[in-house]
């Protein structure tokens, strides 16, 4: 294993202890950083979009299982394919906007879910419009928590690789 994979595996770890250890904060989780980071980082595509996954269901194995996990574990393979589309551009304005790209893609997947399975609104498109709405002061803190984490683990990878050049991805490697 070499030295860039093993501090990506790191950080990717590390997420997923915080997201056992904050289990008690309502819409506050690493992991939405954790599939934007892995699609930016870790060069086998298949490898970024299960890493969310498999730290969701490891958590929820723990947590709880719930009725909309197809939907929040699809949500968590697109921010990973949000992170593939820009690991090649990755810079400060870039990863921001990602971070909140991600926020608003897994609130409409995830919310869509809950329109789909809770039964607690009619199936019309009035219904989903409640849903989301209803929403919406959970979003505050699912954004905020998700710059928070995207800040932590682009900001310290980026300094790793400034003090450590031999984790740098090589000039010539391909995204």
């Amino acid at each position: 294993m070499n030295l860039r994979f093993g501090a990506i595996m790191t950080l990717i770890l590390s997420a997923v202890a915080i997201r056992l250890a904050m289990s008690g904060i309502p819409n506050v989780s690493p992991i939405t950083a954790l599939a934007l980071f892995s699609g930016a980082y870790l060069a086998d595509r298949k490898l970024a979009m299960l890493v969310p996954v498999v730290a969701m269901l490891l958590g929820d194995l723990v947590l709880g299982l719930h009725n909309i996990m197809f939907f929040t574990y699809g949500a968590f393979i697109l921010i990973a394919l949000v992170g593939i589309f820009i690991s090649s551009r990755l810079c400060g304005h870039i990863v921001i906007a990602a971070s909140l790209g991600s926020s608003v893609l897994f609130f409409l997947v995830t919310n869509f879910g809950v329109w789909m399975v809770s039964g607690f609104y009619p199936m019309t498109p009035e219904g989903l419009l409640t849903c989301y709405t209803a929403a919406i002061p959970f979003f505050q803190m699912t954004l905020m928590g998700d710059l928070f984490f995207v800040g932590i683990l682009f900001g310290l990878f980026m300094m790793l690789e400034h003090f450590l050049p031999a984790i740098r991805r090589p000039a010539s490697q391909s995204m």
